[in-house]
């Protein structure tokens, strides 16, 4: 049974109403599927309208609209994908960038199944000049100086069409129809990057011969650094959250183990190493291996000197590309892809 708004709001933790915005739970980093209710939800625009077809046009030579029943005539493909939004951690930069007041928790893993994108692409034929793939969602609204604009992101046509990528055109998250807060009828779903990819409320899609340059391909999901460079938001940078113990929260002397959850768009972790003073050397956690290629992994640590007194915990990961956790967040003027070391405090008692 598909959950309500009613019970979405009740479940996570509200960061805007409209357009409906808001953090999963702690608890929600518990398990290796967070589950429907507990998963943080970005919105752009308000809840939209959808007339439940996709239609796949531009530099093909065989257009088409597909509705929901015909998408599930497709062969199947289920992944388990974990989304991360890329203003995650804005409120830890300093100066604040501009956005939405994102903590720490807009981050979930679901189970998606709908029609592998590629063998859509095929269907459709692309141009031997196609060079791009734009999908726009059915969502729409005023943003920034535009009085009305839909949501539109692309990818390149060579990703996009690649079997290996996994990206679905998803309408099952978790097992369930896909409910109106995920973007009911289906949704793209776009493994390794941040969620701005993953567009919803699918309603068309395109193969383009040139650069797609929209509002949120070139203004908006873009590294604006300080030195005046830029670059665009794509995977996600590798990360590591304890999960527990809780921050702030108090636990007895002894012996504790220190849980969490790890993951990099580049591919696995490797490697996480935990700190128990502020300036303390690495040690190495326990790192399970992934179960899946696109989902985070958790990783544990003994913590043998839990002594009486406050002690400072961090977690720190490094990905199969190489990439490491800054210690100091990578500021940027919209706030996007901090994934510096995360500090939080314990009382022993």
């Amino acid at each position: 049974m598909a959950t309500s708004l009613a019970d979405v709001r009740g479940a996570l933790t509200m960061i805007s109403r409209v357009p409906f915005n808001a953090e999963a739970p702690p608890a929600a980093l518990a398990g290796e599927v967070t589950p429907t209710p507990l998963h943080y939800v970005r919105s752009n625009f308000p809840f939209p309208a959808h007339d439940g077809t996709v239609t796949i046009g531009g530099a093909v030579s065989n257009p088409m609209t597909l509705t929901l029943d015909e998408l599930r005539l497709l062969p199947a493909l289920e992944r388990t994908v974990t989304l991360e939004c890329a203003g995650n951690g804005r409120l830890a930069q300093t100066p604040l960038p501009a956005g939405e007041p994102w903590g720490r928790y807009a981050v979930s893993t679901a189970r998606w199944r709908g029609a592998p994108l590629h063998q859509v692409l095929r269907r459709a034929a692309p141009s031997p000049d196609g060079l791009e793939v734009t999908f726009e969602g059915a969502d729409h609204g005023r943003y920034a100086r535009h009085e009305d604009i839909s949501f539109v992101r692309s990818l390149p046509l060579s990703l996009a069409s690649d079997p290996a990528s996994d990206i679905l055109i998803a309408y099952e998250m978790n097992s369930e129809p896909l409910n109106r807060e995920h973007g009911a009828p289906f949704r793209l779903i776009v493994p390794g990057w941040y969620g701005m990819a993953s567009v919803k409320w699918l309603k068309r899609i395109d193969v383009i011969s040139g650069r797609y340059e929209g509002e949120f391909q070139t203004n908006h999901y873009v590294y604006h650094h300080a030195d005046h460079s830029s670059e665009p938001v794509t995977l996600m940078h590798v990360r590591a959250r304890i999960t527990d113990p809780a921050p702030g929260s108090a636990i007895s002397a002894g012996t504790y183990r220190v849980r969490g959850k790890a993951w990099s768009g580049a591919g696995p972790v490797t490697s996480v190493g935990v700190s128990i003073t502020g300036g303390g050397e690495w040690q190495a956690a326990e790192l399970e291996p992934p179960s899946g290629p696109h989902h985070w992994q958790d990783w544990s640590f003994e913590w043998r000197s839990a002594t009486v007194g406050r002690h400072t915990l961090r977690a720190r990961a490094t990905d199969a590309a190489g990439h490491t956790q800054p210690e100091a967040p990578p500021w940027n003027r919209l706030g996007y892809g901090n994934n510096a070391v995360e500090l939080q405090y314990v009382d022993v008692y």
